[in-house]
C-alpha cells in the first residue's frame, strides 16, 4: 500500500502539461495559491488534485484519504480517510467514479514498504519515472466530505481523495508484490480518465509497463523533478 509520495513538480510544469489536453480556449483554473515543493506527502496531508470543470481545468488542494466503508467505522471515533483503491465494483466506491469525481493526482516519486526479509524490511523504497522524471498523475478519485479526520480538529468539510491501485509491476513487485498505484503518463489517458465513460476510462487500472520505474538509491531525498 502506497501511503507515501512526493510532488516537487513546479506549477508551471503542471501548466504546461495540462495544455496538451485543453482546447484553446479552456481555462485552467489553479486555486492552490503559492504551490510548494512536496517532498513528503503522508496519509490526511494537503496536496494537489485536477478535475475536468464546466469550463476547463481545476487544480485545487485537497486531503488524501477518501471516506472509509461504514462497516471499518463501528466504534471509532475518527475517520482518517482511505488513501488506495482497488476493488472499483464495490458499491462503496461507484458513487465516486463518474467524471465530476475524478481526478489526477501529481507526483514525481513514490514509496511503497519493503517487504524482502532483512533490516529494511518495511521501510519505504522509493520509486521514479527518472532522475528528471515527466509529468506524470496518479488517477484518483475525489469528492468533498464532511467527517471528523482528527479528535482535535473535529468535524470538517474537505476536499478528499484518494487513487486506484493495481497489480503490480515487476520493479514494484520486487519490492512490495501486492500493489502498486495506477500511474498515468500518456496526454491521451490524462483525458480519458478525467472525461471519459467509466467502462473506457477503467481500462487505465492496469500496471506501468515493466521497466519505466528506476528505484531510488537507500538514502536518496525524494526532492527532484
Amino acid at each position: 500500500m502506497c501511503n507515501l509520495y512526493a510532488q516537487t513538480k513546479s506549477q508551471d510544469d503542471i501548466h504546461h502539461a495540462l495544455r496538451e489536453i485543453t482546447d484553446d480556449d479552456a481555462v485552467i483554473e489553479d486555486l492552490t495559491g503559492n504551490l510548494p515543493s512536496l517532498p513528503g506527502i503522508w496519509p490526511d496531508y494537503a496536496a494537489p488534485i485536477l478535475r475536468h470543470g464546466a469550463h476547463g481545468y481545476h487544480i485545487s488542494m485537497g486531503r488524501w484519504g477518501m471516506p472509509t466503508p461504514p462497516q471499518f467505522l463501528t466504534g471509532r471515533k475518527v475517520d482518517p480517510g482511505v488513501t488506495n483503491i482497488r476493488n472499483l465494483d464495490s458499491p462503496h466506491w461507484r458513487r465516486w467514479l463518474a467524471v465530476p469525481h475524478r481526478c489526477l493526482v501529481p507526483f514525481t516519486s513514490f514509496a511503497e514498504p519493503d517487504s524482502r526479509p532483512g533490516p529494511m524490511r518495511g521501510k519505504p523504497v522509493w520509486f521514479t519515472l527518472g532522475r528528471e522524471p515527466p509529468v506524470a498523475f496518479f488517477a484518483g478519485i475525489r469528492t468533498e466530505w464532511t467527517s471528523t479526520r482528527k479528535l482535535k480538529e473535529g468535524a470538517v468539510t474537505v476536499d478528499a481523495f484518494a487513487f486506484l491501485t493495481c497489480a503490480p509491476n515487476r520493479e514494484v513487485a520486487d519490492i512490495h508484490p501486492k500493489a502498486m498505484p495506477v500511474i498515468l503518463t500518456r496526454p491521451e489517458d490524462w483525458r480519458i480518465w478525467l472525461t471519459a465513460p467509466f467502462e473506457r476510462a477503467r481500462r487505465l487500472q492496469q500496471p506501468l509497463p515493466d521497466g519505466e520505474l528506476e528505484i531510488l538509491p537507500e538514502g536518496s531525498s525524494a526532492e527532484f523533478g
